[in-house]
């Protein structure tokens, strides 16, 4: 073998030290999908205060995600990525020790940004060390794998020992696996690669406070009321940092995002599909997830079934979709999946909450796969095949980042639908609903409490009043707490189903405008070059993606 291709000083410990770091990223960043019903009834949490758990770690992993790439290549990456590990392993603990729903938040962000750093610099890792370019496809290919497998077992892992278990002890097996993790990557090879690279500390800064206070107040305006001074102040900020990126972008000589690549019509379009539609789809994730486990209160363990459904024809059809787009135009793939992810979300718009079984959502939960495994490759594919092939490297880390927003909208965007609809429905209805339950006086106080400030979820998931039968005595055996009435129950309950019965359908309505827009807004574009059609001109930025995508369908 020839110098040129000898594989350098520790090379299988850092491929193996990188595809550990991924799996356990991915095993962490999945691990709500199944569990958002358990959380809600552990912790007795409102709609808004449930979604932060998923959000919070999206949130600081999207946030970060570009940086932690920069500070690597400038101060060496094994550092960072051990840095990584040490924050899965702390944000796990944190989650794992909670007894009140703000240290899971605590947790879930600090892992979040944990995550953040472990994606785009274990992946640097394999391609630092890669001796050419056959072995650097093997290496992200294997590197792709564990992260799919991460994905896999993460939802059923935590299903199955909250069902026959405690949920918290899932959290434990993201420690042990972490701590593995960590001891594995200390015989890495460091690597780094400066020359060119340098912060873009306003664009963090704006970037950061920007999303984080847009996705504060678009979780929180459902319970709080859209028009009130906090929630406003929210958008105010969220917008003014958001412009102000923007604006710090196009002036920086190392911008976080190249903006110039949305002045090609073709790649603003991708760009907005990417957004819209991967918000459709894991938005119908999450519904799913709420509806029967939040909501009905099915067995976590069903929901991991689901959540298979979802990623078995995600993972399986990648290379058939990979060939697909070699035959006919990115553009056709790419519309039937957003439209398959639409058939999905408005079949489970028209389930009835009352009425319903965790069985009906198997196949709209396989046509979301299938939609989903066609979006994947296509998305990228136009991304890179609109732009000379010199900036395909460029285009695909910018679609990928879009795509992570769109997962991250997902969550909070159909929760502020669905708990807006829900809470206003029981605040109208509460007061009959009290009366025709013939509470007395401190019964229905305490109701009217929990109603106000925990809105629709926090009624349907309370068995009982928190008063005693006997407000006037001590609560014990002989004066346990009042039942919670039906009428009151059913009230919150039919609230959230049209709730998120509506939430399905704005993500049905979202991933049909992405297809239309793609079908129609791509029509007669045409590669930059003959080389961009071939989607092996940046294979490390498209292998990275769609296994990054793969990966998300297990997500919350």
């Amino acid at each position: 073998m020839s110098n040129s291709t000898a594989r350098p000083p520790r090379y299988a410990a850092t491929l193996v030290a990188a595809c550990l770091a991924v799996m356990v990223a991915q095993v962490a960043y999945s691990l709500p999908g199944a569990l958002n019903g358990t959380f809600q009834q552990s912790f007795t949490i409102s709609g808004a205060e449930l979604t932060w758990i998923s959000a919070a770690f999206a949130t600081t992993m999207v946030v970060f995600e570009l940086t932690f790439g920069v500070l690597g290549d400038l101060f060496g990456r094994k550092r960072l990525l051990l840095g990584g590990v040490v924050l899965i392993v702390v944000g796990a603990a944190l989650c794992a020790s909670a007894h009140e729903v703000h240290l899971m938040w605590i947790g879930q962000a600090i892992a979040g940004i944990g995550a953040g750093a472990l994606y785009p610099i274990s992946l640097a890792m394999i391609a630092a060390v890669a001796p050419d370019a056959q072995a650097r496809a093997k290496a992200i290919a294997l590197w792709a794998g564990f992260l799919s497998l991460g994905a896999a077992v993460s939802p059923m892992m935590a299903a199955v020992l909250a069902e026959y278990g405690n949920w918290r002890w899932a959290f434990g097996v993201v420690i042990a696996a972490a701590l593995i993790s960590f001891v594995v990557s200390l015989g890495a090879q460091d690597s780094s690669s400066p020359d060119g690279r340098k912060l873009d500390v306003p664009g963090q800064v704006t970037l950061a406070v920007g999303l984080i206070a847009l996705l504060w107040a678009l979780t929180q305006g459902s319970e709080v009321g859209w028009g009130d001074t906090t929630i406003v102040v929210g958008f105010v900020v969220g917008v003014v940092c958001l412009v102000a990126f923007v604006v710090v972008e196009l002036h920086s000589e190392v911008p976080l995002l190249h903006l110039d690549l949305f002045a090609n019509r073709v790649f603003a379009i991708s760009g907005i599909t990417a957004v819209v539609g991967m918000f459709a789809f894991l938005g119908t994730c999450f519904s799913m997830s709420i509806w029967l486990g939040a909501v009905q209160h099915v067995s976590p363990l069903k929901i991991g079934v689901l959540f298979l459904v979802i990623q078995g024809p995600a993972f399986l059809l990648v290379p058939v979709v990979s060939r697909l787009i070699h035959s006919i135009s990115p553009r056709w793939v790419l519309t039937s999946g957003f439209l398959l992810i639409a058939v999905a979300g408005f079949i489970c718009s028209q389930f009835d909450v009352r009425t319903g079984a965790w069985t009906d959502f198997v196949l709209p939960m396989l046509l979301l796969g299938v939609g989903f495994a066609f979006t994947v490759a296509s998305i990228t594919a136009v991304a890179i095949n609109t732009v000379p092939l010199r900036l395909a490297g460029m285009a695909s880390a910018t679609t990928n980042l879009l795509r992570d927003f769109g997962f991250a909208l997902g969550p909070v965007l159909v929760a502020a639908v669905a708990n807006s609809v829900a809470n206003g429905e029981v605040r109208d209805g509460l007061d009959a609903a009290v009366a025709e339950s013939g509470l007395g006086q401190a019964h229905a106080g305490a109701v009217v409490g929990i109603g106000e400030q925990g809105g629709a979820m926090a009624l349907n998931s309370m068995p009982v009043i928190p008063v005693p039968t006997d407000p006037t005595r001590a609560p014990g055996p002989d004066n346990p707490m009042l039942h919670m009435p039906a009428a009151i129950g059913d009230l919150a309950f039919t609230s959230l189903g049209t709730g998120y019965s509506l939430a399905f359908l704005v993500c049905a309505v979202c991933a049909a405008a992405s297809g239309i827009l793609t079908l129609f807004g791509l029509f007669g574009s045409r590669p930059e070059s003959e080389a961009a059609v071939d989607l092996g001109t940046d294979g490390l930025h498209e292998i990275a993606d769609v296994a990054h995508d793969v990966g998300d369908v297990a997500v919350r």
